[in-house]
């Protein structure tokens, strides 16, 4: 099969089913677009007040801890929800799940447009809440999109789109908003640069949970590869059962902590790039967000290229 296009083939399956009809559909790419589009924005907001920390610690009043639980807090959210938002995932499907993290993402958007008082730093910390829970509806998707709606050679490429979206809504992250929201002496200036921010990122937000509704689909009609077809027969598998293989499997412990180390680094330093780079730099907030933007542009190319190359090779040790 080819990217791109249309194909069907006819295949023995080793389950109850004698013909299984598989066929690659060219929408796999508006879902996938789908996603990268609700994933970024998302991201975006992770970002967004900690790479202006120092602006937004003034205009609230508020000690930088308080800007550093804006990004924080997507990390403390995800520890005891990303099981349950698995199992969701695996119960409703695709679809459901991407339907009410991008509402969540809105709606987290929305609630901080009013929170452009000097007072009212509360409520951009609960709209903010909002969007860090509907963060879980965005990480354990892209293997699952790849895997329903990719062919066995485009899986891992698929996979990687999916989470470049991701780093491409924080490389955003890291570059908008110092352009927007500048340091200035006029607490006033400030509250209307936020709200502008604010305005934004809901207007997006609100036309990507809308195209979602509209056009995204959770499963084709046919499968894309007759390993999905055997697993789209094998029906319900047992959620715990899964994590159980998963927890006894040495391989997947070492992946496990290499990455939680990788990307717990990312994490510390991107929240705190603006104190760090601003410490030594008094005034450059613009610049900050670009060490920020070179960081993740740095490691997309990258994300990509492995995608490629794992699809060709299938070497994944």
């Amino acid at each position: 099969m080819t990217q791109g296009q249309d194909s069907e083939i006819g295949q023995k399956s080793g389950v109850d089913i004698d013909v299984t009809e598989c066929k690659l559909y060219k929408r796999r790419w508006l879902m996938l677009a789908l996603f990268v589009f609700y994933s970024m924005s998302n991201a975006f907001q992770w970002i967004e007040y900690s790479i202006i920390a120092n602006v937004v610690q003034k205009y609230y009043n508020v000690p930088s801890t308080y800007i550093d639980w804006t990004s924080m807090i997507y990390m403390v959210v995800y520890i005891p929800l990303i099981f349950p938002a698995s199992w969701f995932l695996d119960k409703v499907g695709l679809r459901t799940t991407l339907i009410i993290g991008s509402l969540g993402n809105c709606i987290g958007a929305w609630i901080k447009v009013p929170s452009t008082s000097p007072d009212l730093f509360y409520v951009s910390f609960f709209g903010q809440s909002i969007a860090a829970i509907s963060n879980i509806f965005v990480i354990n998707v892209p293997a699952a999109l790849a895997a329903i709606w990719f062919g066995p050679e485009e899986v891992s490429f698929a996979c990687a789109v999916g989470v470049f979206g991701n780093q491409l809504g924080v490389a955003l992250g890291f570059l908008i908003p110092p352009i927007i929201v500048k340091n200035t002496p006029n607490t006033d200036e400030i509250g209307q640069n936020l709200q502008l921010l604010f305005y934004g990122v809901a207007g997006v937000t609100t036309v990507i949970f809308l195209t979602i509704v509209v056009f995204f689909q959770g499963v084709p009609s046919l499968p894309p590869s007759p390993a999905q077809a055997v697993q789209r027969s094998k029906g319900d598998k047992n959620f715990l059962n899964s994590i159980k293989q998963l927890i006894i499997n040495p391989g997947y412990m070492f992946l496990l902590v290499s990455y939680g180390i990788n990307v717990g680094v990312y994490y510390a330093l991107s929240t705190l790039l603006n104190q760090i780079v601003l410490f030594y730099y008094s005034g450059r907030e613009e610049d900050a967000g670009r060490i920020g933007l070179t960081i993740v542009v740095s490691g997309m190319l990258g994300s990509l290229l492995c995608g490629i190359i794992l699809d060709k090779t299938h070497r994944f040790k």
